[in-house]
């Protein structure tokens, strides 16, 4: 069974990341061949500076290796690195209906967003995310919800392919995560926790504890001052007892008992601690991996080698027969 994810270098990683992917690339390392690939291609379809471009591509190597994940185990690399990548983009692109790429919600949502540069790119995102599914004929793909209907589509291009040229690709999966998935931004409990989103909206993996104790301290609350798990009618301070548990390992009865006729403030502040201890050990992982910059450099190096042999096998498959060879 072959597992592929992925990352944009758009930013800092923060904890809905961290908990919603990372922790189950960890775990699905036990489970298949992985593929984990840092998608700088993806990333420049929005607006932003190349000067910063290389620090976020080394920076997202450093968060999945301080994270665990194993390059003893899995493949990681750098998706321009390969060239297929975006070759095959192209030629899935030309069975792909564009009205397909129109309906996509998370084109309509970053046109709204990125009004002076809606470029083709940004509605072709899916067809390239395909590409990187399909390049490694992946059997499992983990993700947040808001990109299963890409996974959706991925499918589709699969389908499609095989009908006409003849059976080639396996169709991908999505796999979702139970828990993490969930996780909201921190002063808008209605919208998931992104990059986007700023600063306070974010804990970051590599925030010092007095920026989490802060940010903690800051995060909106529910009107009642109950701490009660209830998504429908509390869905901030569910937001917080959500990162408790899957933090703690502490299952959410057990918090609200923990907290039964206490405020908001000593809760706030226990979270705080519970968030901080958990993240040590990444950060002074991390640290390590960040004074070893060769290290970092020579693993994405082996990654890139060993991606590339079974993207070449693909592709020289693919433009067979498709008549290019």
């Amino acid at each position: 069974m072959r597992i592929l994810s992925a990352m944009q270098s758009t930013g800092e990683l923060h904890i809905g990341n961290y908990l919603g992917a990372l922790q189950q690339w960890i775990e699905l390392q036990k489970q298949g061949e992985c593929i984990f690939i840092i998608v700088d291609l993806h990333a420049i379809t929005i607006d932003y500076d190349p000067k910063k471009m290389q620090k976020r591509i080394f920076d997202i190597a450093l968060d999945y290796l301080a994270a665990g994940v194993d390059p003893r185990k899995s493949i990681i690399f750098i998706q321009s690195h390969i060239k297929e990548h975006a070759e095959l983009a192209w030629l899935l692109s030309t069975i792909t209906p564009i009205g397909e790429l129109q309906r996509m919600t998370q084109f309509k949502e970053k046109s709204k967003q990125h009004e002076k540069n809606i470029n083709a790119g940004l509605l072709s995102y899916p067809v390239l995310m395909a590409a990187d599914i399909l390049l490694y004929k992946t059997n499992i793909v983990p993700v947040g919800e808001d990109q299963s209907q890409h996974i959706e589509l991925a499918r589709t291009i699969a389908k499609k392919f095989n009908n006409k040229f003849g059976e080639t690709f396996p169709l991908p999966k999505t796999y979702l995560s139970k828990s993490g998935a969930r996780i909201k931004a921190l002063c808008n409990p209605k919208k998931e926790m992104a990059k986007s989103l700023g600063s306070q909206n974010n804990i970051y993996l590599t925030d010092s504890p007095n920026k989490i104790r802060e940010k903690i301290k800051k995060a909106v609350t529910d009107t009642e001052k109950e701490i009660k798990h209830d998504e429908k009618n509390k869905p901030a301070i569910s937001n917080l007892l959500n990162i408790y548990h899957l933090f703690s390992n502490k299952e959410i009865k057990d918090i609200e008992k923990q907290y039964k006729g206490k405020g908001y403030g000593e809760f706030k502040k226990d979270l705080a601690e519970v968030i901080i201890k958990a993240l040590k050990p990444f950060q002074e992982k991390r640290k390590k991996y960040e004074k070893n910059p060769k290290l970092v450099e020579q693993i994405l190096i082996q990654g890139a080698k060993k991606a590339e042999k079974i993207a070449k096998q693909t592709m020289k498959q693919i433009k067979t027969k498709m008549g290019l060879i």
